[in-house]
């Protein structure tokens, strides 16, 4: 078994310093269920949480279910995201996808990953996203906040994503991966930022290797 310390971090430490931040940390997509998750994480690909809620505000009234988008025309899906960037080719995904989850899964979304990336537009990322927040069960989500949190931290060196989600598997007992996978997003985006990172409000300061610390 490895051993779950590297660069002299400790889990524990790591858990108990994020939970001061955020205690019962939270995804900023809005959704019901896993198919409107699935959707928002489709969408939210390169454009802003804050967008997508405002598409899928309206997007999820008119469109309640897989079979929807699939009897929709697809410019009628794209003039209905157009707002968001790459909206062509996120309506395509959207309609592909649905076509396979009605085709191949009766219209119900997949609760596993094996099942859940081989559906159009669903990478290891975006149904672990699925996973962990809407049928919260122990998955890894690795995106550019968790990556960068990462690397800071010494639990990995790598830059790619696959590798990183196994060096998280190895730092951190699976009955955390739920957590740290909500928690190090909001900890990537709102403290440890890609600019002018709050050092100074970090709970994590002290143990932290990373040696650009904003202070």
């Amino acid at each position: 078994m490895k051993s779950r310390k590297r660069a002299g971090l400790d889990e524990k430490e790591i858990i108990k310093g994020l939970k001061k931040h955020f205690p019962e940390p939270w995804i900023d997509l809005k959704f019901s269920n896993p198919f409107q998750l699935l959707v928002a994480t489709i969408l939210a690909a390169q454009a802003t949480d804050k967008k997508v809620n405002e598409i899928t505000a309206v997007f999820f009234k008119k469109y309640p279910d897989p079979e929807s988008i699939v009897n929709a025309p697809l410019e009628q899906i794209e003039n209905d995201i157009k707002q968001i960037n790459f909206y062509r080719r996120k309506a395509k995904l959207l309609k592909e996808c649905c076509e396979a989850i009605v085709k191949e899964f009766n219209g119900k979304i997949p609760d596993n990953i094996d099942d859940l990336t081989k559906l159009p537009g669903v990478g290891r990322k975006t149904a672990s996203v699925i996973l962990v927040n809407a049928f919260n069960k122990p998955a890894i989500v690795v995106d550019t906040h968790v990556k960068r949190v990462s690397q800071r931290l010494g639990i990995t060196e790598s830059n790619n994503p696959d590798r990183i989600e196994k060096d998280l598997a190895a730092f951190f007992s699976k009955e955390n991966w739920i957590f740290i996978s909500k928690a190090m997003v909001l900890f990537g985006r709102y403290i440890c930022k890609a600019k002018n990172p709050k050092c100074k409000e970090c709970a994590l300061l002290d143990i932290c290797p990373y040696d650009k610390k904003n202070l």
